[in-house]
């Protein structure tokens, strides 16, 4: 019942977008977070770190609705052929 409803209100939201043309700021935003590799004898090399990227996640979950929505078309008009 609770996916029915968040499902629906995807599916509004995306349609929002795409009608208006308008991707939020906040989709294009993420948190960087830097570490430092462990047993690095020099810090001041870039590949002395690793990043962490986390993205917002509800434009994780459209990017995956309309990739999904883009497939079932190219598979039901047969856009292209594959094995």
């Amino acid at each position: 019942m609770v996916t029915l409803v968040i499902i629906k209100d995807l599916i509004e939201v995306a349609s929002n977008y795409f009608i208006n043309g308008i991707i939020p700021k906040s989709f294009k935003k993420s948190i960087i977070i830097v570490l430092c590799k462990e047993g690095k004898k020099n810090y001041s090399l870039l590949s002395s770190y690793r990043l962490i990227i986390f993205k917002n996640i509800l434009a994780k979950v459209l990017k995956k609705y309309i990739a999904n929505i883009i497939l079932k078309a190219i598979k039901e008009y047969r856009l292209f052929f594959w094995n």
